[in-house]
């Protein structure tokens, strides 16, 4: 059986507390391996993302994964975070660079996801499992694929115990990626990212901000659907589960969906895949 796992984005009204709580009850079924949770550029949602991590461990029994980033704060202030997590009987992360925030000039104390995975197990030795991101396609401000495969593995000597990566539709750029890390000695386990699909203009803007290629055959099919939000889940769910078959048969350790706090898309890749958690 294929692992699974789920990235959460935490709550900030009543309304989106209330679509994240039907749908994890509906995606528990599945017995995911663990779930994650993002916070904002600047650390703008961090009290929102530490009380999203209680939550969902307290309510669901879940083993769940804060994301950590370079934008979180100070190294007094990460170290605080840190242990508030160690407290509560947290046991993974994912370190992240994260993105700069509009209106900054310059990073704090951490430059680099490997600075603070570096700080992570400087301050709690091997306590965390530590993830982090890998990019089939590149970084978009990557200098070159050279310089971005020398930044990955600057991670993971730095003590990363795997990898997830940024979503993508074309396996052979996850199977290439892996080739090429493991030709650099890079032996952790590289988790694909899978990206369902619910709605074609919120997809097209993410892709664009995270450089994740839509092939042209795709975008053009889906465009074609135009307003028809069923046309596009049922396309979306049959192409995303071919691509998952892939990758499971090509060796990937591991999916890990992004759900964008909604069930349906994942639920509908998961039954094709026979992934019940039964």
């Amino acid at each position: 059986m294929t692992a699974i796992s789920f990235e959460f984005f935490p709550p900030k009204t009543d309304e989106q507390r209330d679509t994240l709580d039907k749908s994890v009850a509906k995606l528990v079924a599945l017995k995911p391996e663990y779930v994650s949770v993002t916070f904002g550029a600047g650390g703008s949602t961090l009290n929102y993302t530490h009380d999203t991590v209680v939550a969902l461990k307290r309510e669901h029994a879940l083993d769940v994964a804060p994301h950590i980033s370079c934008m979180g704060g100070t190294r007094a202030e990460i170290k605080s975070l840190l242990d508030n997590y160690v407290a509560a009987g947290i046991k993974r992360l994912i370190a992240l660079r994260g993105d700069m925030p509009s209106g900054m000039a310059a990073f704090g104390e951490f430059h680099y996801a490997s600075d603070l995975v570096k700080f992570i197990r400087q301050e709690t030795g091997d306590y965390f499992h530590v993830e982090v991101a890998a990019y089939p396609e590149f970084h978009p401000q990557a200098e070159s694929a050279e310089a971005d495969l020398k930044h990955f593995k600057h991670k993971v000597d730095a003590g990363a115990d795997g990898a997830i990566t940024q979503y993508f539709y074309t396996p052979d750029a996850y199977f290439r990626f892996v080739e090429d890390v493991r030709k650099l000695g890079i032996t952790v386990p590289i988790v694909a990212g899978v990206m369902p699909i619910s709605n074609y203009s919120q997809l097209r803007r993410f892709s664009e901000m995270c450089g994740a290629e839509i092939p042209r055959w795709m975008a053009k099919r889906l465009h074609a659907f135009g307003d028809d939000a069923e046309s596009i889940r049922e396309f979306g769910a049959e192409m995303v589960a071919d691509l998952c078959y892939k990758l499971i048969a090509g060796g990937a350790p591991a999916l890990h969906f992004y759900t964008l706090n909604r069930a349906r898309a994942t639920l509908a890749i998961c039954e094709r895949l026979g992934l019940s958690g039964a």
